[in-house]
């Protein structure tokens, strides 16, 4: 794949808008993303369900499609303003990429848009016109006491992360944190537009899968609020890791499974990055701590374990190793080491410098 032409403006995105995902039972889908997360409803058609989060006031913050075979179908991503589509169809045309745009929109809520198969496999969209809604944010008879406030991150696997984090840079992303060895290699990279640690996060392994996506809470108390409803339903076998503490990103998290298998991170606390001299994070890939910053585990199938892309013909797309990837990176995944522990026991003493 060639490098976008220099003198083709790459689209100025202001954040990840939106996430559709297939699902293959609407009605289990429905009751995890709406009586259990508490997510809005903006509307419903058959096949199909539209959700928002609390503080969201465009048409939707999830499309849940149903479908065969559950996947991502699309990463869609507000521009700043409608010339800003024509920029993206052009910056992906120059790329080598396929594009697709429609002008009346791929989903109900959403006008212009252009879907693109990026470099790396994923299927993205970028859009500007969109349906207002209400903004539930004074509407505290509608809120609950987990409430999500708004789509905050993707994570997504690729076997390129390198190659994912120069594109996506060109594409106007900056870094935030990213997982390095002692020899350079990067295994995973976080990136923002928003003033947040990241609205893109890249995790080696084999791709293009979906990780997670994220939703923002305000308080730790509204995560351990959904962890304390899963206990009472008798659904705390969907907790997959957490509640914990990340180093990267500093945030505190819950990954949760839905009725098909989508990871499901709920997030909140990290911190702000919109300075143009933010420094940039960079953690050993044997840090334990990089990971979960109290030093618990990671249970293997958040390494092994990530959603199907599609294409835009609505294919599931095939995954892509690295020529001469060993196995066992392969089979961690997300950062190249399932766990690693300092073992001489010696630890830190209060007041040691860290």
């Amino acid at each position: 794949m060639s490098a976008a032409d220099p003198q083709t403006p790459a689209p100025d995105i202001v954040r990840c808008a939106y996430v559709e995902l297939v699902v293959t039972d609407l009605g289990a889908s429905r009751a995890f993303y709406v009586d259990l997360l508490g997510l809005h409803i903006t509307r419903e058609e058959p096949g199909a369900l539209y959700l928002r989060t609390l503080e969201e006031f465009i048409h939707h913050n999830l499309v849940l499609r149903l479908g065969p075979v559950p996947a991502l179908a699309v990463a869609a991503f507000r521009v700043r303003t409608p010339a800003d589509v024509d920029a993206a169809q052009a910056y992906y045309t120059a790329l080598g990429c396929r594009t697709e745009r429609r002008r009346e929109g791929f989903v109900a809520g959403i006008g212009d848009s252009v879907r693109v198969e990026d470099p790396l496999g994923f299927p993205y969209e970028f859009f500007y016109e969109a349906a207002h809604v209400q903004r539930l944010t004074r509407r505290y008879d509608l809120a609950s006491a987990g409430e999500l406030v708004r789509l905050d991150h993707v994570n997504l696997v690729t076997a390129e992360v390198a190659r994912g984090r120069d594109y996506l840079e060109g594409l106007g992303f900056r870094v935030s944190e990213d997982i390095r060895d002692s020899a350079g290699t990067t295994y995973a990279v976080w990136m923002h537009r928003t003033q947040t640690v990241h609205d893109i996060a890249l995790t080696g392994g084999a791709g293009p899968r979906l990780h997670h996506i994220a939703f923002a809470t305000h308080e730790k108390h509204n995560i351990l609020h959904i962890c304390d409803k899963m206990g009472a339903l008798r659904i705390s076998a969907r907790i997959e890791r957490g509640p914990g503490r990340h180093g990267v990103s500093n945030a505190f998290y819950l990954y949760i499974l839905d009725p098909d298998g989508h990871r499901v991170e709920i997030y909140t606390q990290d911190y702000y990055t919109g300075d143009p001299d933010n420094p940039v994070v960079s953690w050993d890939v044997h840090d334990n701590q990089r990971r979960d910053w109290w030093g618990n585990p990671v249970v293997p199938s958040w390494y092994t374990e990530a959603s199907p892309v599609l294409d835009l013909a609505g294919q599931p797309r095939p995954l892509h190793i690295l020529a001469g990837a060993s196995e066992q990176s392969i089979a961690v995944g997300a950062d190249g080491f399932s766990y690693t522990r300092d073992d001489s026991g010696r630890g830190f003493k209060l007041g040691e410098q860290l």
